[in-house]
């Protein structure tokens, strides 16, 4: 049986061999900006503040957002948000790679200028002389991974980073990265209907000592009832870049919604709190960052953290979505190519 209330504290989980401690929840930054309605569902200043500060005294200490998140902005509400907050006890991460132009992602870059640039402008935003946690949001692959984790390394030395990870890498680049300099944690997504990483990616994390930081755990709010008990609004989940919440799939999808829920019941919790804690259940080297605009939906997210699963019940949810029957990329892949141009490409299993 799932608690009913958020708790006020929340486990704490190591990322990486290097020693960055975090809460076993993150939260995620992006939904701040509207990023799913092309910026319709944009939160207001005090509205984002309340929010930041709400997750922290309920027990959340890490928080994840990124330049190109608004553009700019999600970074500049996250500085104000942790201002009056003890840094000591914030752990920071965001990220840097796209290039933007006039609010538009039009290409990514890596090499050592641009990113001493990009820091510098982020520190700027948040208010803070160091950031704990510094992803590379999309591998530019026309600049070598050992030059740009050498750079990376530098800022670390310089002490404006503490820590190093990548976002959506191959295998072979973090190898090579990790061989550069440690690196702390890899950012990929990851939920019951997104589990691409589970054959190549864990297992060489877990090799070479590297968290992982799942994005959209809740399947971009699937398991909490978007497109299901929530209807979209016109425009909402970009059916253009998401094709499992398009017309065509999402009817096919439901049921497996369906059985979760089903699962949920007997655990006296949400489908969302059992989706979120079937993540949390992958592993102690696995922090996810569920993103939300709402007070109520983060207090129920954090339920999850205490949501307790023995091995059977894992894999009676697991079962409960099997990947040959989700309907829909993770991701169109015409539309993530114009996303993120000379990135490496991730994985687009059916």
């Amino acid at each position: 049986m799932a608690p009913t209330s958020p708790p006020r504290t929340i486990p704490r989980r190591r990322l990486g061999t290097q020693g960055l401690e975090v809460s076993a929840i993150g939260l995620g930054c992006m939904n701040f900006v509207g990023v799913y309605s092309y910026g319709r569902n944009s939160l207001g200043e005090d509205d984002a503040v309340a929010l930041i500060q709400h997750a922290f005294h309920n027990g959340v200490t890490f928080f994840d957002t990124s330049d190109a998140y608004g553009p700019l902005t999600s970074e500049i509400l996250l500085g104000k948000a942790i201002k009056d907050l003890p840094r000591d006890k914030v752990q920071i991460a965001t990220k840097y790679g796209y290039v933007i132009e006039a609010g538009r992602m039009v290409g990514v870059r890596a090499d050592p200028e641009y990113i001493r640039e990009r820091c510098e402008a982020s520190l700027k935003r948040l208010g803070v002389e160091y950031i704990d946690l510094y992803f590379q949001h999309r591998t530019d692959t026309t600049v070598p991974i050992e030059v740009t984790v050498g750079a990376l390394k530098q800022l670390v030395e310089e002490g404006k980073v503490k820590y190093i990870g990548l976002s959506e890498a191959s295998a072979s680049t973090i190898r090579r990265a990790h061989a550069v300099h440690p690196i702390t944690a890899i950012q990929i997504e990851w939920s019951l209907w997104t589990r691409d990483i589970e054959e190549e990616i864990v297992p060489v994390c877990r090799e070479l000592g590297i968290g992982i930081v799942p994005y959209s755990p809740l399947g971009r709010g699937f398991f909490a009832g978007k497109a299901v008990v929530e209807k979209l609004e016109d425009g909402d989940r970009r059916t253009d870049v998401h094709p499992r919440f398009a017309a065509s799939c999402i009817d096919k999808n439901k049921i497996l919604y369906e059985r979760v829920a089903a699962l949920a019941a007997r655990h006296g919790c949400t489908p969302a709190q059992l989706a979120l804690a079937w993540v949390l259940h992958q592993g102690e080297d696995v922090v996810p960052i569920p993103g939300t605009s709402k007070i109520s939906n983060l207090d129920m997210n954090l339920v999850a953290a205490h949501i307790k699963l023995d091995a059977h019940e894992l894999a009676e949810v697991t079962a409960a979505v099997p990947e040959a029957e989700v309907a829909g990329a993770r991701a169109n892949p015409v539309m993530a190519a114009k996303m993120w141009h000379a990135a490496e490409t991730p994985p687009l299993k059916q």
